[in-house]
């Protein structure tokens, strides 16, 4: 990787800005939430794969600071604002504001154009999945790696099934899928996580209608011997009883109960013992849906969507792996 550029120190806030009154106690969990963040993530490493594509000063309006732009993008991810929500939240909460480095007092707000423009930098130069691979970069060089073994799974993720739109119709790039007796009208994104650590190494997005066993080999980082699934990825050769072999990777699934039939005590333990070794994947799951908030896509089409993906799960890494990365005394202040 090429030498990247230190990151610039974040400018000294105004007295104003900071507050300098006293303060009645509580720390809110947002604020340990950023504080951690703004420990763990490597800024400066991300910051100097986006600064070659960066706009340059040079005669007209000045950019905004990279910084800034980057920590902005994040809190979009974090806490699910739109641009135009972004734009009014930097204005009304100081708490954010601080995070990314502006002073109402002095510095002009990003609007939403500004934030819009970054987002389609990213897209345009797919950043996304560079700013994923240096995060896995920097979770590996601190003892983190990601080892012999993957858990693979799928995810549904909505969009929008509503024709009331300027095109009157829905996303074309999206599709209808049924679960069980529910259908779903979206996309699916695809993770292998390595087994040991829960950590996500791998990511792929498709329509809904995509089967999880069609992206098996593309969830995986090719240096595993074993591969741990649910019953969507089920061949007559994969179950956990056969231990069966594909190409020296042996992939394991339970074993389905046969018609007519029953499972036997033997093959019921086994089933319990793999589910206990694949709920590390429905972790990064969580964290994207319920701690990040993202349960429907925000674009149409399905690069734009894609690159949130993917920036997400990088961000989950980092939070799922926090207490890993943090100082040895554990106390943060925001």
């Amino acid at each position: 990787m090429a030498p990247t550029k230190p990151m610039k120190a974040m400018k000294q806030l105004s007295l104003a800005e900071t507050g300098f009154l006293p303060k009645a106690g509580k720390q809110t969990r947002k604020a340990v939430f950023l504080a951690e963040m703004e420990t763990v993530v490597p800024w400066s490493r991300l910051e100097g794969l986006i600064e070659p594509f960066y706009p340059k000063k040079g005669n007209g309006r000045p950019p905004m600071l990279l910084s800034t732009m980057l920590r902005i993008h994040f809190l979009q991810q974090w806490f699910g604002y739109s641009d135009p929500a972004m734009e009014e939240t930097l204005h009304d909460v100081p708490l954010l504001r601080r995070f990314a480095g502006l002073d109402a007092f002095e510095d002009a707000m990003p609007d939403e154009s500004t934030i819009l423009r970054f987002r389609h930098l990213l897209e345009q130069h797919e950043l996304a999945a560079l700013l994923f691979a240096e995060v896995n970069t920097v979770l590996s060089e601190k003892g983190l790696s990601m080892k012999r073994g993957s858990v693979v799974d799928a995810t549904l993720i909505a969009a929008p099934s509503s024709t009331k739109n300027r095109d009157k119709q829905r996303d074309p790039e999206m599709s209808q899928t049924r679960k069980g007796n529910q259908w779903y009208f979206g996309m699916k994104a695809h993770i292998g996580v390595d087994a040991e650590s829960g950590l996500i190494h791998t990511v792929e997005c498709t329509t809904a209608k995509v089967a999880d066993n069609v992206m098996l080999k593309d969830c995986l980082h090719g240096d595993e011997k074993i591969v741990f699934a649910d019953r969507g990825y089920h061949q007559n050769n994969r179950t956990i009883e056969h231990l069966a072999a594909e190409e020296g990777l042996a992939i394991l699934v339970p074993t389905k109960k046969p018609k007519g039939g029953e499972l036997t005590e033997q093959q019921k333990k086994s089933n319990r013992i793999l589910s206990a070794i694949r709920a590390v994947v429905e972790h990064p799951f969580r964290v994207i849906k319920r701690q990040f908030g993202f349960t429907k896509v925000r674009y149409r089409g399905l690069k734009k969507n894609t690159g949130q993906i993917v920036t997400l799960f990088a961000l989950s890494n980092l939070w799922m792996a926090r207490h890993r990365l943090l100082p040895a005394t554990g106390e943060v202040r925001p």
